[in-house]
């Protein structure tokens, strides 16, 4: 008998995205290239739990996000979340997107290490496990598997339970495991280019031209 075929993932990646910059682009295309996914889906998230009201509005940020995107057929943008009414929560959309696609897809949460460390205090974290696989992606010289050792113990149990040792994990089975990638490091923040922005400091190499343009137009972040 033949093995059965695998399925190349979908990646996932939320965020208030406010704006989008060259951090996010770079965290979806080194998990599109190393874990072979079939492509990435930006969704951007409508009113965040675990933090404040976005600076701009949903159709500002869905725009800005929609014109980094342009010119990366592996990276599309998802708008599930942006014009939801109350908390956006992860598991939420995860249960939407696997209504979607069926229960055979794999589908990939792809998260900063900083953001998989509090992932036990989201909203029905454990489910998370059942509806995807997360890959983690680690900062240089920084291995997540040092900072899980001082982690929530719930997480830890988790992490260690689930930890796959290769992203090939991903296309054998619909969710429930763990990658954990390197990634270059590139220390750019939303927060420091609003603050350029109020300042009114050049944006090029931080965001694409285009989101630079857009928010220069539209007279973003005037006061942050």
């Amino acid at each position: 008998m033949n093995p059965p075929a695998l399925i190349r993932p979908i990646g996932v990646l939320g965020g208030t995205f406010d704006p989008i910059h060259h951090g996010h682009l770079r965290l979806a295309l080194e998990a599109l290239e190393q874990c072979d996914l079939r492509q990435v889906r930006f969704i951007p998230n409508g009113t965040p739990p675990h933090r404040s009201k976005p600076f701009s509005t949903p159709q500002q940020r869905l725009e800005m996000v929609r014109l980094a995107l342009q010119g990366n057929p592996g990276l599309t943008l998802d708008e599930r979340e942006i014009f939801r009414a109350g908390p956006c929560y992860s598991v939420h959309t995860l249960e939407s997107l696997r209504d979607e696609l069926g229960a055979q897809q794999p589908i990939c949460l792809l998260l900063g290490s900083d953001a998989f460390l509090q992932l036990h205090t989201w909203h029905q974290w454990t489910r998370l496990f059942e509806l995807a696989h997360i890959v983690v992606m680690q900062r240089p010289g920084l291995p997540l598997g040092n900072a899980m050792l001082e982690a929530d113990e719930a997480l830890r149990l988790e992490y260690f339970a689930r930890l796959a040792p290769a992203p090939l994990k991903l296309h054998e089975q619909a969710a429930g495991a763990i990658v954990a990638l390197d990634m270059p490091l590139l220390e750019i923040s939303a927060t420091d280019i609003r603050r350029r922005v109020s300042t009114h400091r050049n944006l090029r190499y931080l965001v694409p031209d285009s989101v630079a343009w857009y928010i220069h137009t539209h007279e973003l972040y005037p006061a942050c």
